[in-house]
């Protein structure tokens, strides 16, 4: 089902954006596939006035502007996205280790409660994909944010943030990979409830890990490392 729906309210630029950032990340259009203006206008019923403006938030993050060409999804690279599971696996084990060390009761049910919303999605049930569709759901997102650590949620929940999550949605959505990825999330919490900054980082750092295996990878390999790995 596509995620470009109608738009029927004030706020046409965010709402725009928002959705044009779900079906980016849900893979409706390919990487480097050109956005048409007039097509996306259409589909959402706007003028191309608020869609320029969300178009123009999203350069730089899920698109690039060619000049005279057009709008297009980014295309990273083979090394760019290791790179940049490199850098997750780094910032978001940080920010793990300092959940662990600031997170009250308070957090830990949070945190379940959100887990028990997620499991609830047909199409993780299904095993198909782990959707997180806003950022107030997202739950790496709010790891971040119990760390406690403005300068570090920044570097991850700018611009690094949406190029994170196309890869994490497209990485959930390769066979036998949500069911799994979500029982990561299930031990990072334990982890953090533990109070154990090792145990945390190290849970997030797997998780990381085994996502990118997955997405880079063929099955076999991801599912051995799993296999060898343990959290402590």
């Amino acid at each position: 089902m596509s995620m470009l729906k109608p738009i029927a309210s004030a706020s046409l630029a965010e709402i725009a954006f928002s959705n044009l950032v779900e079906a980016i990340s849900a893979g409706e259009f390919e990487p480097g596939q050109r956005l048409s203006e007039a097509d996306l206008a259409r589909r959402f019923g706007i003028s191309r006035g608020p869609l320029r403006e969300a178009l123009q938030r999203l350069e730089g993050r899920l698109v690039t502007r060619r000049a005279r060409v057009g709008v297009h999804v980014i295309e990273l690279s083979t090394d760019a996205i290791r790179e940049l599971f490199t850098i997750r696996e780094a910032l978001e084990g940080l920010a793990t280790r300092l959940a662990a060390e600031n997170a009250g009761k308070s957090d830990i049910k949070a945190l379940r409660s959100l887990l028990s919303r997620h499991a609830k999605d047909p199409a993780l049930k299904a095993g198909a994909a782990y959707r997180q569709s806003t950022f107030d759901t997202d739950f790496h997102a709010t790891i971040v944010r119990l760390g406690c650590n403005s300068r570090l949620e920044n570097l991850l929940l700018d611009n690094l943030y949406y190029q994170l999550r196309l890869y994490r949605y497209r990485s959930s959505a390769k066979s036998g990979r949500a069911l799994v990825a979500f029982d990561e999330h299930v031990a990072i919490v334990d982890a953090i409830e533990s109070g154990n900054p090792d145990a945390a980082e190290d849970a997030m750092r797997l998780h990381i890990r085994n996502a990118y295996l997955s997405l880079a990878e063929p099955r076999p390999r991801t599912t051995a490392m799993r296999q060898q790995s343990s959290v402590p």
